[in-house]
């Protein structure tokens, strides 16, 4: 019995997630866990070869990302991302500034994620940073976590999952290794059904 119940809940939470568009955290890490070195530096990212990032950018058309993050792009150029629709969520940045970004107040993250998710348009991918994402895991919002860890040890800096309070499971559905020594990694979410929305 509690299999059947599973079961239907798995199948009724893919439904479900199926009529959305699909939001992807897709970041580079560090074999010890990290997003950026101590003083902030991503120079240890690997850029030898694709990675798969021109299949999965073009499976996406939307990036979300924080302040710092959306710093970090605009200042190295914008170049892979032109054809991306860009939103911001940042309480100091200032819309006027810059053209042809969004800017997402932090007070309307969930209603605007919950509202975007159900137009139409392909998957989204969520860029950075680590602070962004512990609001979106909070609220649950996060369907797949796309992660490279790459053949370094940094010893400190800014940890991905720093804010996490509590033991979170993961599902993994895929994973590749790379020539360089680079290991990709995709998860899921397990999926989840609330039975007290069924009229039972």
């Amino acid at each position: 019995m509690d299999f059947a119940i599973d079961h239907y809940q798995s199948t009724i939470s893919y439904e479900l997630k199926k009529r959305m568009r699909k939001i992807t955290l897709n970041i580079a890490t560090s074999l010890d866990g990290y997003i950026e070195g101590p003083k902030g530096e991503i120079d240890w990212c690997l850029n030898d070869q694709d990675y798969g990032l021109t299949d999965f950018a073009e499976d996406t058309d939307a990036l979300f990302m924080g302040r710092k993050s959306y710093e970090l792009i605009a200042q190295a150029g914008l170049g892979f991302f032109e054809d991306h629709s860009i939103y911001v969520f940042s309480d100091t940045l200032v819309k006027e500034e810059h053209f042809g970004v969004k800017v997402i107040r932090r007070a309307d993250l969930i209603s605007f994620v919950k509202d975007f998710r159900e137009q139409e348009g392909k998957n989204i991918w969520f860029f950075g940073g680590a602070d962004l994402l512990a609001s979106f895991m909070a609220q649950n919002l996060v369907d797949e976590f796309l992660i490279s860890v790459h053949p370094i040890i940094l010893g400190g800096g800014k940890s991905l999952f720093h804010h996490a309070q509590e033991k979170i499971e993961l599902m993994l559905i895929e994973h590749k290794a790379y020539s360089s020594g680079l290991v990709q990694m995709r998860y899921i979410m397990p999926p989840k059904f609330d039975l007290s929305m069924l009229d039972l």
